[in-house]
């Protein structure tokens, strides 16, 4: 019996959606769909085995093929009901957790689909060749889904790689000691306190200098972006851990009115910072060094609560990099987990480690 979460079981919803469908609507900024712009769907493509090629024709009857031969079809009016069915299933069930949905399990078999998502090795989620309406070309492209209907995903995953190092100047011969003992209580433990620690450097008239990124393969993908991205993040970073701002817009706003750039147009951020946003969210990878391309070549597809299917395509760029500013915060990892939050000595200088983790507002 198959297992997944919310994030999983949508992935098929997808599958059935825009299967029922025969398109795909785009969405604004805000996650509206927009009703006059739309991508038809010719065929969904699924590698769920190596060499094991099932592509599903749209139509009044999906065609089902197996490494070019035609297997089976399928009523579209079949996959609305499922899809439908499964939407339910997803929405009402209270776990958190992996869970299986029986009768979905009998019509994917029944569609010769064998899995929930994608493999790790594929560079997108689901593989779809759609109409481009501007050109009439027929691209197949991969798309990255995103689902509402579970706990908010992370857009950029904490790892030591996406620590920044910044320099503790200070004159107290007590700061360190004080600082890293400070802890707070969550969920019954003691964690350290990164907030609490910076408060207790700049208590002591200290004050944090960023110096350089943890990882130099991240650090050259940031350059990829901008040559001072690095220096952007690093100043967001201190917004967050030690002003309480999460919300990547009201970060940007403040970048915005302080201009640690001193650009002469301050638009410049607002232009840059989405530009990250979205080189994370269509493939770029903090540990694997990126030459610029996107991975998710179609863009991005998002299950809304009502259980929309909303893309949003190359075309409507713009929406999506406003919608990801929107819609994301940073948050506070695993200090032990990847190593951050301490003050530590290296080579006469005082340090700290901050992790960047960015996420989906729930």
């Amino acid at each position: 019996m198959l297992r997944g979460n919310k994030g999983e079981w949508s992935e098929i919803y997808v599958l059935l959606r825009l299967l029922a469908d025969g398109k795909v609507y785009a969405a604004d900024s805000d996650l509206n769909k927009l009703e006059n712009i739309y991508f038809p769907v010719i065929k969904i493509i699924r590698e769920e085995n190596k060499g094991e090629i099932k592509e599903y024709f749209t139509g009044k009857r999906v065609a089902i093929y197996v490494n070019g031969i035609k297997t089976r079809e399928v009523t579209a009016s079949e996959f609305e009901r499922e899809s439908v069915r499964l939407l339910q299933e997803i929405s009402s069930e209270s776990s958190k957790g992996a869970f299986s949905i029986e009768a979905t399990q009998r019509f994917m078999d029944d569609i010769l689909c064998c899995k929930l998502s994608a493999p790790a090795s594929d560079k997108s989620d689901i593989t779809i060749k759609v109409v481009d309406v501007h050109t009439g070309y027929s691209p197949t492209v991969g798309f990255s889904i995103k689902s509402e209907l579970g706990s908010a995903p992370t857009l950029l995953n904490a790892g030591r790689t996406t620590n920044f190092i910044y320099r503790v100047r200070h004159e107290s011969l007590v700061l360190v000691r004080e600082a890293n003992g400070i802890y707070r209580t969550s969920g019954g433990k003691e964690r350290p306190d990164v907030k609490g620690r910076i408060h207790k450097i700049i208590q002591k008239n200290g004050h944090l200098e960023y110096w350089k990124m943890n990882n130099p393969v991240f650090h050259d993908n940031l350059v990829l972006i901008d040559s001072s991205m690095d220096k952007i993040i690093a100043e967001t970073l201190l917004y967050f851990y030690r002003d309480g701002i999460g919300d990547c817009e009201e970060m940007v706003e403040k970048l915005e009115r302080k201009n640690p750039m001193r650009y002469g147009n301050v638009n410049a951020y607002r232009y840059k910072f989405k530009k990250f946003l979205t080189a994370v969210a269509l493939g770029m990878k903090p540990a694997t060094v990126w030459d610029g391309m996107d991975e998710a070549t179609g863009g991005y597809i998002i299950v809304t609560r009502e259980g929309d299917v909303l893309a949003y395509h190359i075309y409507n760029r713009n929406y999506f990099e406003e919608y990801l500013l929107k819609n994301t915060k940073y948050e506070t990892a695993s200090t032990s987990r990847h190593d951050f939050g301490k003050i530590y000595s290296e080579n006469g200088n005082d340090l700290i480690n901050l992790n960047l983790q960015v996420r989906f507002k729930g």
